[in-house]
């Protein structure tokens, strides 16, 4: 079960990947009005607790207690509010045409899971909506950054301009960068940013 595996990586009192938010996301939202903002596989909080600092109003959710239980205590120790509920991403329900953001950072998941949620991420947007995301790609492999060893489980250019066909795509950019979050994404990594809104 995944929800065992992040369980165990966030058991420790540390923040598995650091307590500020992804560079490449608060860069993305510090651009756009506040509004409401969907945050699947948000783990610890970080990223969720970093929109709410911003304004905006969150809805997070993962399969982890032990992350929800982090990310309330971070939310709480940063004074905001965040909507977090403890669900599966092949089960998880919002409304439709209802967040002006979705965001997925570093949601790896395998593809029959994927892609539904994916196709789901639309659906929640209204139109006009951004989604944004940063995830590793396949080259990925060869470092020691982090992120999935299954090869399926990362991210291609190809595969998000299919999954995401419902959006004008504003970029889809492979680069290598350093990352310094936490403990688990820390050193070179070959990853790729995603933008798209939704028409």
């Amino acid at each position: 079960m995944m929800s065992e595996y992040w369980n165990k990586r966030y058991v420790d009192s540390d923040y598995a990947y650091g307590e500020e938010p992804n560079v490449f996301f608060a860069e993305q939202l510090n651009s756009l009005k506040a509004g409401t903002i969907i945050l699947p596989c948000d783990g610890e909080g970080r990223n969720g607790v970093f929109a709410a600092k911003s304004g905006w109003n969150v809805y997070a959710f993962d399969s982890s207690e032990k992350g929800k239980t982090k990310a309330m205590k971070l939310a709480e120790k940063s004074g905001v509010e965040i909507n977090y509920i403890i669900e599966d991403a092949v089960s998880v329900s919002y409304a439709n045409d209802s967040a002006d953001v979705v965001a997925l950072i570093y949601a790896h998941l395998p593809p029959d899971v994927r892609k539904p949620l994916h196709q789901q991420s639309v659906a929640w947007l209204k139109p006009g909506g951004r989604l944004i995301l940063e995830a590793f790609n396949p080259t990925q492999l060869h470092n020691s950054s982090g992120g999935p060893k299954d090869i399926g489980m990362l991210y291609t250019e190809k595969m998000l301009r299919e999954d995401f066909k419902g959006l004008r795509i504003e970029f889809a950019e492979l680069l290598q960068t350093s990352l310094n979050e936490g403990k688990y994404h820390e050193g070179k990594a070959d990853i790729i940013r995603f933008a798209g809104v939704k028409i």
